[in-house]
């Protein structure tokens, strides 16, 4: 028989706003003397090795409207598919190369920007390599528990065809909204919508 627990109650969900960017972007609204420079600025140092990039992009809800409180938080691999972690055991990763970053949703237009290097592919648990990817962490109004999900690249489709991932991904037509598609030379879009038509696929991590 279950034990009646009235005694114990679930604590309240909240959102990640509005005070998520107070305590981890106060430059960025003013609030200055916290920290030199808000945490995560840049995934990368100047003389950071690979093919520099550009991803721009927006968080759409389930009724089409751009959240523009959005803020999200990217993790990746260097050029050569190394993390700068001590336990790398695949060599030393580009000391240049954070591989993480803390990005904010303009605003008034609801865009984000991320600027880095593409990075290398990088080995699954089981060996197999998978797409060079950037994996993302989602949070903003309205959503109680932060997303997870990964922006991989349109141009690699070798890459992303064999990736262990992707090919896990049962309806195969929802593996398009991961690839960030190409507009110009190292500029690549990446909308991430959380409901309805196109929704972006998360990850349970």
């Amino acid at each position: 028989m279950v034990q009646k627990l009235d005694w114990l109650k679930e604590t309240p969900s909240q959102t990640a706003g509005p005070y998520v960017h107070i305590g981890l972007t106060p430059n960025l609204l003013g609030n200055t003397g916290i920290y030199p420079e808000d945490l995560g600025r840049s995934p990368i140092r100047d003389g950071a090795k690979g093919e520099q990039i550009t991803i721009t992009g927006r968080v759409i809800d389930g009724s089409g409207m751009i959240l523009r409180d959005a803020l999200l938080e990217s993790w990746q691999a260097d050029a050569a598919g190394l993390y700068p972690a001590p336990n790398e055991p695949r060599g030393k990763a580009d000391p240049n190369v954070t591989g993480w970053a803390r990005i904010v949703a303009d605003f008034d237009s609801g865009e984000w920007r991320l600027a880095t290097v593409k990075p290398g592919r990088v080995p699954a648990p089981d060996g197999r390599l998978m797409a060079p990817h950037v994996s993302l962490w989602v949070v903003a109004r309205g959503v109680n528990i932060g997303l997870q999900t990964r922006i991989c690249f349109e141009d690699e489709a070798e890459a992303n065809a064999a990736c262990p991932v992707l090919s896990r991904i049962e309806h195969r037509e929802r593996v398009d909204t991961l690839l960030a598609k190409k507009t110009a030379g190292g500029q690549y879009r990446f909308d991430i919508r959380l409901q309805g038509d196109g929704e972006t696929v998360f990850f349970d991590i």
